[in-house]
C-alpha cells in the first residue's frame, strides 16, 4: 500500500483537481495489488509447478517401479505357474507309483492270504494225519505190548513147566543112579569079600 502522506501532499498542491490524484491513487493501489498478487500468483503457480514437477517424477518413477513389480510379479506368477505345474506333474507321478504299488501289495496280500489258508488247510491235515499216525502206533505198540507180555508169561510158563519137568526128571534119574550105584557098590563088596578083601579098608 502506498504511504498516506504522499498522497496528502499532492491533495494539497493542486486543490483545483482533487478527484484526479485520488483517482490515480486508487489505481495505482490497485495496479501494485494486481502486481503484487501477480507476482505472488506465479509464485504460486511456479511452486506448484514444481510440485507438480516433483509429484509427475515421483509418479514416473512410481510407475516404473510399479511396471517392475509387475514384471516381478508375472514372472513369479509365471514361475509359481510352472512351480505349479511341475508339482502337479509330480504328485500325479507319485499318486500313479502308488496306486501301482498299492495295487501290486494287494494282489501279493491276497496271494499269501491264498497260501496262508492253503498251508493251514495242509498244516491241519498233516496234524491229523500226525495225531492219526501216532494212534495207530499207540495202538500197534500198546497191541505189541500185550503180544509181549503174554508170550512173557506163556514163555514163562513153559520154561517153568520145562524146569519143573528137568528137575522131575533129575529126580528121577537121581535115584536111578542112586540105585544103580547101591548095586553097584554092592557086588564091589561082595566081589572083594569073595576074594578075601575088607571093603573098610580100602
Amino acid at each position: 500500500m502506498p504511504p498516506k502522506k504522499k498522497g496528502k501532499g499532492n491533495s494539497k498542491k493542486e486543490k483545483p483537481q482533487k478527484s484526479t490524484p485520488e483517482k490515480d491513487d486508487g489505481l495505482s493501489e490497485k495496479y501494485r495489488r494486481s502486481v503484487l498478487d501477480v507476482a505472488v500468483l506465479k509464485e504460486h503457480l511456479a511452486l506448484r509447478s514444481s510440485v507438480a514437477r516433483q509429484a509427475t517424477a515421483v509418479r514416473d518413477d512410481l510407475k516404473s517401479q510399479i511396471r517392475d513389480l509387475e514384471q516381478v510379479l508375472s514372472q513369479e506368477r509365471s514361475d509359481m505357474k510352472d512351480i505349479s505345474a511341475d508339482l502337479n506333474r509330480q504328485y500325479k507321478s507319485m499318486e500313479t507309483d502308488l496306486q501301482a504299488k498299492v495295487s501290486r501289495l494287494e494282489v501279493s496280500v491276497d496271494l499269501l492270504e491264498t497260501q496262508l489258508a492253503e498251508c493251514q488247510v495242509k498244516l491241519k491235515s498233516e496234524r491229523e494225519r500226525q495225531e492219526k499216525t501216532e494212534a495207530e502206533k499207540d495202538a500197534i505198540i500198546s497191541d505189541l505190548q500185550s503180544k509181549l507180555d503174554r508170550m512173557e508169561s506163556e514163555c514163562e510158563k513153559i520154561l517153568h513147566g520145562c524146569l519143573d519137568s528137568l528137575l522131575s526128571h533129575l529126580a528121577e534119574t537121581r535115584l536111578q543112579w542112586e540105585e544103580q550105584s547101591t548095586v553097584i557098590h554092592q557086588e564091589v563088596k561082595d566081589m572083594l569079600s569073595d576074594f578075601g578083601i575088607n571093603p573098610l579098608h580100602i
